[in-house]
Formats: C-alpha cells, sequence, structure tokens
C-alpha cells in the first residue's frame, strides 16, 4: 500500500463530498418529476463555466491522463498536438456547428443525422456508437484507471473497475447531466491543479530542489529529443504522428469528429441556456486545452528520468504519483480518480441518452416521461457492467492504450465526419450517399491497413476521408434527387458571433503560433 493514511483520509473526504453535492443539486422542487430534458440535456439550463468544465472533465480521463502521459514517456511533447489541435477545433465547432445543433433542438447526435437524412441514418449510427462508447471508450477509461489504482495502491484490477462504476453510479444514476455537468467543475478544478502539482514536484526533483523552472530547462537540455512537436520521418515514432499530418491532415478529422459529432462531447452544448451560453463555453475549454499538455504529457517526459525502467508506458503517471509527499499524494490520487468518474458518468450517461431516445422510444413512443428515464438508468448500470467485463480481454496487452484508442477510432472517424459535414453543408447529399460515406470508411480503412501498412494512420484518415466525400458525392449526384428535402438551409443558421468569443479564437491561434515556433 503506497498511500498514507492522510492521503486515504483526503480522498475519502473528496468521494463523500462529490456524492453529497451531486446529490443536492440533482433535488427536484417539490411536485417536479425529472423528464427526459431534465435527465439527459440537464433541462437546457447549463452556463457557460458548466459547459466548459464539463466538457473537459468529459474528455480528460485514464485515457488521456494515463495513456497520453504513457505516450508523452515513449514519444515526448509531439504528443500534446492532440491538445493543442483541439483547442482550434473547439473554436470551429463553436463558431460553425453548434448553431445548427441548437437551432434543430436536438437531444442527440443520431436525431440530427435523422432530421437530416432518414430514420436508417439514425438507427446504424445509434447501433454504431453505443458499440464504441461501451466497448471501446468504457472499457479504455475502466481500464486504465484500475490500472493506475493498482500501481498506486496494489488494489486488485478487478476492485479498481469496480470501484470506480459504482463511484460514478452513486454521483450520476439519479441527477443524470446536470448532477455530472455542475459537478464537473470541482472535477476540473482538482484535476487541474492536482496535475500542475505533480508536474511542480516532478520537475523540481529533476533539478534536485532548485525549482521547477530550472527542472524544466535540464529536463530539455537532457531530453531534446522529446521536444520535437514535428516528427521527421526516420524518427522511430514517425507512424503515430507523421511531421506536418498533425497541423494540415489527418489530425484535423480525428479531432472535428471528436468534439464536433462525438455525443458524450457535444451532449453539454446542447443542454445549453442559449447559444452564446454554449459558446462561452466552448472558448473556456479552448483554453483549458491549451494547458493540458503541462499536466498529462510534461509528466511522461519527466518520468523518463525520474523512474526510467518501466515495464510499460502506462505507468509513467503512476508511477510519478508513488514519488509524491504524503498529503499531496492523495490530492493528486484524487484529481485521478476524479478525472476518471467525471468520464465514465459522461459516457454511461450519453449511452443511455441514445439508447433511451434513438432506440428505445422509437419501439415505445407513447411511455410516460419516468418511464424513458428509469429505463436510461438501467442501461447506464448494464453499461457498465458490459464494459468491465470486456476490459481485460480488449486492452489487457496493450503498452500504449491512448494509441490504441486513436487507431481503432480512425478506422470509422472518416465516414462519419464526411457523413455529418456533408449534410451540414452540401444541400444535395442522400441519405444513400451518406450512408455509403459512414460504412466505407471502415473498409476503406482496412484496405490502407493491410495493404499499405507502412502509412501512418493520420494520413490513412486523412485520405480515407477525402475517398468518403468522394464517394458520397458520386451517389448523391448519382441518384439525381437535387436539394435534399430535409437539407440544412444555412442562411437561416445564426453564424454571427460575439466580440469576446471573436478575441478568443484570436487569441487562441496566437498562443498555437507561439507553442509550435517554440518547439518546431
Amino acid at each position: 500500500m503506497n498511500l498514507a493514511s492522510l492521503d486515504i483520509t483526503l480522498f475519502v473526504i473528496y468521494v463523500v463530498a462529490l456524492i453529497a453535492i451531486a446529490w443536492w443539486v440533482s433535488r427536484e422542487k417539490q411536485g417536479h418529476e425529472k423528464d427526459t430534458n431534465d435527465y439527459f440535456l440537464a433541462g437546457s439550463s447549463l452556463p457557460w463555466w458548466a459547459i466548459g468544465a464539463s466538457l473537459i472533465a468529459a474528455n480528460i480521463s485514464a485515457e488521456q491522463i494515463i495513456g497520453m502521459s504513457g505516450s508523452g514517456y515513449q514519444i515526448g511533447l509531439a504528443i500534446a498536438s492532440y491538445e493543442w489541435m483541439a483547442a482550434i477545433t473547439l473554436i470551429i465547432v463553436g463558431k460553425f456547428f453548434l448553431p445548427i445543433f441548437l437551432k434543430h433542438k436536438i437531444y442527440t447526435m443520431p436525431q440530427f443525422l435523422e432530421q437530416r437524412y432518414d430514420h436508417r441514418v439514425r438507427k446504424v449510427m445509434a447501433v454504431f456508437w453505443l458499440g464504441v462508447y461501451v466497448f471501446v471508450n468504457l472499457t479504455a477509461v475502466l481500464w486504465l484507471g484500475a490500472l493506475a489504482i493498482n500501481t498506486i495502491s496494489g488494489v486488485d484490477m478487478m476492485y479498481g473497475m469496480i470501484f470506480l462504476g459504482v463511484f460514478s453510479l452513486a454521483y450520476s444514476l439519479y441527477g443524470g447531466l446536470k448532477a455530472v455537468a455542475l459537478t464537473d467543475i470541482i472535477q476540473v478544478v482538482l484535476l487541474v491543479f492536482g496535475g500542475l502539482f505533480l508536474s511542480y514536484t516532478a520537475l523540481n526533483l529533476i533539478s534536485d530542489g532548485n525549482g521547477p523552472l530550472q527542472g524544466f530547462i535540464d529536463l530539455t537540455n537532457q531530453l531534446p529529443e522529446k521536444f520535437d512537436m514535428i516528427l521527421s520521418q526516420d524518427n522511430p515514432h514517425y507512424m503515430d504522428l507523421p511531421g506536418l499530418s498533425v497541423l494540415i491532415g489527418g489530425m484535423w478529422i480525428m479531432n472535428l469528429s471528436y468534439w464536433g459529432f462525438n455525443q458524450y462531447i457535444i451532449q453539454r452544448t446542447l443542454a445549453a441556456k442559449s447559444l452564446q451560453e454554449a459558446q462561452k463555453g466552448i472558448a473556456f475549454a479552448a483554453f483549458l486545452k491549451l494547458l493540458m499538455p503541462l499536466i498529462v504529457v510534461l509528466p511522461g517526459i519527466a518520468a523518463v528520468l525520474l523512474v526510467p525502467d518501466l515495464a510499460k508506458p502506462d505507468q509513467a503517471y503512476p508511477s510519478l504519483m508513488t514519488l509524491m509527499p504524503v498529503g499531496l499524494k492523495g490530492v493528486i490520487f484524487a484529481a485521478l480518480v476524479a478525472a476518471i468518474v467525471s468520464s465514465l458518468a459522461s459516457m454511461t450517461n450519453s449511452v443511455s441518452t441514445i439508447f433511451t431516445m434513438d432506440i428505445y422510444k422509437d419501439k415505445r413512443p407513447n411511455e410516460s416521461q419516468h418511464h424513458y428515464v428509469k429505463v436510461g438508468r438501467i442501461v447506464s448500470f448494464v453499461a457498465l457492467i458490459i464494459a468491465m467485463l470486456a476490459a481485460k480481454p480488449l486492452l489487457g496487452n496493450f503498452d500504449q492504450a491512448f494509441q490504441y484508442i486513436q487507431e481503432f477510432t480512425g478506422f470509422f472517424t472518416p465516414g462519419i465526419c464526411a457523413l455529418f459535414v456533408l449534410g451540414m453543408f452540401w444541400k444535395r447529399t442522400t441519405a444513400n450517399g451518406g450512408l455509403a460515406a459512414a460504412l466505407g470508411s471502415f473498409f476503406l480503412s482496412l484496405a490502407f491497413w493491410m495493404l499499405w501498412p507502412s502509412l501512418p494512420f493520420i494520413d490513412r484518415v486523412g485520405l480515407v476521408f477525402l475517398l468518403c466525400v468522394g464517394l458520397a458525392v458520386v451517389i448523391s449526384l448519382a441518384e439525381k434527387k437535387g436539394v435534399h428535402e430535409n437539407a440544412v438551409d444555412v442562411n437561416e443558421v445564426e453564424f454571427g458571433t460575439t466580440k469576446g468569443f471573436n478575441f478568443a479564437a484570436f487569441a487562441v491561434v496566437l498562443l498555437l503560433i507561439a507553442f509550435y515556433s517554440a518547439w518546431w
């Protein structure tokens, strides 16, 4: 056991406090019973600070903290492109995608697809997302979270997964998205300060007590190869991050799909008080993303010097935590668990939303609101059980789980991105054309993976996206139907943004230019 009594006490206080606060914010006024809008969209009442914090809390989980730190250990700062490019992606989502989604007043991404295309597209994508969330996202978060708990405290992996699952259900099952989003501000504060403390302490150890700035200078001097943002072709990790493709290639497709069309991410913005409130939340999240490499990548690089003989790269972050002083270790452990359970709660809520609103309600449309909320809670519980059982068989043999997740989702991301982008911005896209892009993505990606194994997966994602767009365009034109009857009329969508949002966008771009100029 590597946790002292003080660490355990601080952690227990955090667990109890979070559950209590979640239940308090979830309470209902006398005589009011939760309906589907309350449970799945927080009553369309989320303020900007809750949206921004919840976006980050849902995103930064075990797969980011443990997985990306492992990739930082193995690859270096270049893996931070996922974080920094996400910041500008969020600005694009806020400017061009959110106005369309909020105008359609949707609960889920499949619901938008039905409004734009037809019922078939909604059902196919609903089933697909349920599979990905349960067997990729939930399993990854549970497995990596349990791995961290095992490394730090010695608790058995299965018991660790059970604890994480029970904890996430305890504070989110009753209140739904409102409980998740309004407590996420606590989670993010703990995550940011806990992560900064870890980075500070690690750098201070590297400098032998001469401060974190000297530690960072020593780290860059001793490991200069770990601070190349744009990898050359002779770099051993070029296949993971192929040079300029992280700036002008397939990473754009990965990020647009994740931040723009991913239910458990975009669901927070769908629950906003207004479009302007959602956009402010998006801008807040973009600035937090710029900070994330300091919290999730830098510790992995520092671990190369502090704990150089790791069996697996994904042990970097948990191993660093064991070096932290008593008390601080408990706070950082709480921050790590905060990130994990927040993502679990977000994913299970999105699984229940898609299943209930896109599949179950279609079969039984005349049930009460109370009935649908009850079904959503049951689905959240069942999804976690399935993910626990599937975690070890699926992830037990991978050294870098973050790269595994990117590689797997890269088979489907190009088609999903093509399906949505064409659906929003090209009026002639037909349902058959959109389906061909979505389904063709897997087969095209598989063909390239088998026949062109030397092609980096990010380049493959970009190439397959272009082919999927071409496939959708050809099929849509061949049907000769002209403008689709459900086409989005962008002339009726308000794309104007406030001065504050525009200033935030400009600042994000300037900071990114500075970062890439410094560590090109």
